[in-house]
C-alpha cells in the first residue's frame, strides 16, 4: 500500500517505510527531527517541471501532465519504490509541499497504484 504524507506531520508505525521524494530538504526541518529512511531526489520532477506549482500560481493539470512524462523514463525508481512495498507492506511517500492534493507524492502514488492495476491485470491476462 502506498500512502502521501507531508513530511511536516509526525511519523508513526502505520507510515512503513518512509521516502521523501523532494529534491530539496525542507526549511526548517532538521535530519534528525524526522524519520526518512530513504531521500530519494531523482525520483522529484525536475525545476522545469516544478514551476508549474508556485507559490503565486498553480497548475496542477500542467504539473501533472509533465511529471508524468517525466516518470515514464524512471521505470528503475519506480521499480525500487515498488520493491519497498513488497518488503515493507506500507511505503508513505513524503512531500513538503503545503497542499496536500498539489504536489509530486499524489501525482508518483497515483503512478505506482496505476502500475500495480495494469501489471496484475495483465498477469491474470496470460495467466500469471
Amino acid at each position: 500500500m502506498f500512502k502521501i504524507k507531508s513530511i511536516y506531520e509526525p511519523a508513526d508505525k502505520e507510515d512503513g517505510f518512509r521516502i521523501l521524494v523532494d529534491k530539496t530538504w525542507p526549511e526548517g526541518l532538521s535530519k534528525e527531527d524526522r524519520r526518512v529512511d530513504l531521500w530519494l531526489k531523482e525520483i522529484a520532477p525536475t525545476k522545469d517541471t516544478d514551476k508549474w506549482i508556485t507559490e503565486s500560481t498553480v497548475d496542477f493539470e500542467g504539473f501533472k501532465e509533465e511529471y508524468r512524462r517525466e516518470l515514464r523514463r524512471k521505470k528503475t525508481l519506480i521499480s525500487i519504490i515498488r520493491n519497498f512495498e513488497k518488503e515493507n507492506g506500507t511505503v508513505t511517500l513524503l512531500y513538503s509541499k503545503r497542499d496536500p492534493e498539489c504536489n509530486c507524492a499524489a501525482v508518483l502514488k497515483d503512478k505506482l497504484n496505476g502500475y500495480r492495476t495494469v501489471s496484475r491485470s495483465v498477469g491474470r491476462l496470460h495467466g500469471g
